[in-house]
């Protein structure tokens, strides 16, 4: 439920993971990016806390905080603040997954998109991760991109990604040597494990460019640009 505090509509969500909190951060971010809305959003294991206020009107509550509350209550039923059933996929599926840090470290996001295999966008998608790394981002991109997937009932996945540092290190051909990167790694080793099949391959930039618009996405939505 809803509270005005400060000068603020204010909600906290409780979820019985960490990735399920994940997930309602990502949602509210994408909620916010559509409507042009600059919430707080803060997340601390399985709690996730938001803040709506208008920044133009002097932070104070408006129409466009209570419309945009009322359209997460119905993301979100107030009595059971679980994620909505994922909408299935076919069983064979590609991801590009993308991740920047502006300041490197620093504001950071992961981007991915899934698209069936003849190139039509089925899911696309942008999470803030807080002050981290490029390298983090990267990988992170790549954990959030096959938990959505699997999730969604795909169980060959071909993914793609511009870093080729972390395609060799997913095959094998890199050492891991960025201790910060082990548990990500090793979390991903556990996702790659439970499909079918699973492919990591380098594309170029430039072909890797509707992630890379998910990942600008919510870190502009982050620092307030439109």
């Amino acid at each position: 439920m809803w509270q005005k505090t400060d000068n603020k509509l204010y909600r906290k969500f409780e979820f019985d993971s960490f990735e399920q909190a994940q997930e309602c951060v990502q949602h509210l971010m994408a909620l916010a990016s559509e409507q042009g809305h600059h919430p707080e959003i803060r997340n601390s294991y399985t709690t996730v806390e938001a803040w709506l206020s208008t920044h133009d009107a002097g932070d104070v509550v408006t129409g466009k905080d209570e419309e945009f509350a009322a359209k997460v209550d119905r993301l979100y039923r107030q009595d059971e603040p679980k994620q909505p059933k994922a909408d299935r996929l076919p069983t064979k599926a590609k991801m590009f997954a993308d991740g920047g840090s502006r300041g490197n470290p620093g504001p950071s996001a992961s981007g991915y998109v899934l698209m069936n295999e003849q190139d039509e966008v089925l899911v696309e998608n942008g999470v803030y991760l807080g002050v981290t790394t490029n390298n983090q981002a990267e990988y992170q991109a790549v954990r959030l991109g096959l938990e959505d997937a699997l999730k969604r009932g795909v169980r060959e996945i071909s993914v793609y990604l511009d870093s080729l540092l972390v395609v060799n290190q997913m095959n094998g051909k890199f050492k891991v040597r960025n201790r910060d990167l082990w548990p990500i790694h090793e979390a991903i080793k556990d996702l790659r494990a439970k499909f079918d099949k699973i492919t990591f391959t380098h594309v170029p930039r430039e072909l890797n460019k509707l992630a890379d618009a998910e990942v600008n996405k919510c870190l502009d939505a982050q620092t307030g640009k439109r």
